[in-house]
C-alpha cells in the first residue's frame, strides 16, 4: 500500500512510518525537517496546501499526525497547524483520490475536566475542550469526520498519553523536573489514568490503516488498557530514568490556583517556554481518566503488544544503555513537533 504519514519527525509518527516500512508498504513522510527514514520524503508545512497536495498525490492512505502540541502559544498558531493543516489534508485526499484517511486526535477533545471511569470516545466538543490545543484538535477532528464519504473513508484514533524511549513531550519533561527535585505530587496521586506505550500506539495506527473502509466515520480511543495511579506512573518513569521519585505534595486546589496565576504571567509576558504548572495539567494529574477499549480492539482487530511493566523495563534499558543524546534513531526524533 502507498501510505503518507504526516508528522514523522515526532516519536509516534516516526514509529508508525517505521512499522509500515517494515511490513513492506511504500511510505512517504511529510514534515518540516528531514526524518532520516529510508523512504520518500516531502519537506514542508501541513498548513501549506500545495505541499500537502504534492505529498498526497498517488497515495492509497494518509495517516495524519502533524500538529502543534503544547500548552502555551497563540490560538492562531494552533488553528494554523491543527485546523488548517487538517483542512489541507482532507482537501488533498479528495483531490488526489486517496481512499483512506486515519486522523490522529486526542481524548482531550471531549474532556471537560470531570473524572472519566471506563469512558467511551464521546464526540469532539470544541466548546467544552480545555485549552487551545484541545479546542483546535476538537475542531480538526470534526473537519476530518465531516469528510467521511463513500469516496474517502475517515477513521479517527485518539491515542492517550503516548510515551516511550526518546519521548521529549512527556517523559523528558518529567525526568528533567525530577532530576532537579521539582516534581511534587499534585493532590493525592491516587487518580487512575490510562497511558499508551509508543509501540502499541503505532501498531494501532497501522491496524487503523487496514481497518479504515469497513470501519469509518467514528473516533476510537487507544490506550494500553492498564489504568495505574498517577503516583505509580510518575515514580516508575523516574525510576527508569534513574532520577528521584516525586517529592512532597501540593494540594489540588492550591495547584489549580497557582496554575491560573502562572498562565496569566506567561500570557502577559508572551513567554514561549513551557510553564511549570497549568490548570489543565492540574486536572490531568488529579482527575481519573481511563477508557473502555472494547470497541477499539474489536474495530481494529488490535491488542497492545507491550504491557506497561515491559514498557517501563524498555525505558530503563534505553536510559541505561542508549540514553538521551545517543547516536540512535530513537534519540534523534523530536516528539510533538508543531506541524511535524
Amino acid at each position: 500500500m502507498r501510505v503518507l504519514v504526516t508528522g514523522a519527525s515526532g516519536m509516534l509518527g516516526r514509529a508508525t512510518a517505521q512499522r509500515l516500512l517494515t511490513r513492506g508498504d511504500e511510505v512517504t513522510v511529510l514534515q518540516r525537517r528531514p526524518s532520516g527514514l529510508p523512504c520518500a520524503e516531502v519537506l514542508g508545512d501541513v498548513a501549506e496546501p500545495a505541499v500537502v497536495a504534492r505529498a498526497a498525490a498517488g497515495q492509497d492512505a494518509v495517516v495524519h499526525l502533524a500538529a502543534k502540541v503544547d500548552v502555551t502559544g497563540r490560538w492562531d498558531e494552533y488553528a494554523r497547524a491543527n485546523i488548517r493543516g487538517t483542512e489541507n489534508v482532507v482537501a488533498a485526499c479528495a483531490a488526489g483520490g486517496v481512499g483512506r484517511l486515519v486522523h490522529v486526535s486526542s481524548p482531550s477533545v471531549s474532556h471537560a475536566g470531570s473524572p472519566l471511569f471506563g469512558a467511551g470516545a464521546g464526540p469532539a466538543d470544541p466548546a467544552r475542550a480545555r485549552g487551545s490545543y484541545s479546542r483546535s484538535k476538537a475542531v480538526a477532528e470534526q473537519v476530518a469526520l465531516d469528510a467521511d464519504s463513500a469516496a474517502l473513508a475517515v477513521l479517527v484514533l485518539r491515542p492517550h498519553l503516548v510515551w516511550g524511549p526518546g519521548d521529549e513531550q512527556l517523559v523528558a519533561r518529567i525526568v528533567a523536573r525530577a532530576a532537579t527535585g521539582r516534581l511534587p505530587l499534585i493532590g493525592s496521586g491516587a487518580a487512575l489514568i490510562d497511558t499508551t506505550y509508543v509501540d502499541n500506539a503505532a501498531a494501532a495506527l497501522v491496524a487503523a490503516v487496514d481497518a479504515c473502509g469497513p470501519v469509518h466515520g467514528e473516533a476510537l480511543v487507544v490506550s494500553n488498557g492498564e489504568p495505574r495511579t498517577v503516583d505509580e506512573i510518575l515514580s516508575r518513569l523516574c525510576s527508569a530514568a534513574g532520577v528521584p521519585a516525586p517529592r512532597g505534595r501540593v494540594p489540588a486546589h492550591a495547584a489549580w490556583l497557582a496554575g491560573a496565576v502562572v498562565e496569566g504571567i506567561w500570557s502577559a509576558t508572551g513567554r514561549r517556554s513551557t510553564p511549570p504548572l497549568t490548570r489543565f495539567l492540574t486536572e490531568q494529574l488529579t482527575t481519573a481518566h481511563w477508557f473502555d477499549q472494547r470497541r477499539t480492539r474489536t474495530a481494529l482487530g488490535w491488542r497492545p503488544e507491550v504491557g506497561l511493566d515491559e514498557g517501563f523495563a524498555r525505558l530503563a534499558a534505553w536510559y541505561g544503555g542508549a540514553g538521551p543524546g545517543a547516536d540512535l534513531a530513537v534519540s534523534r526524533c523530536t516528539p510533538g513537533a508543531a506541524s511535524g
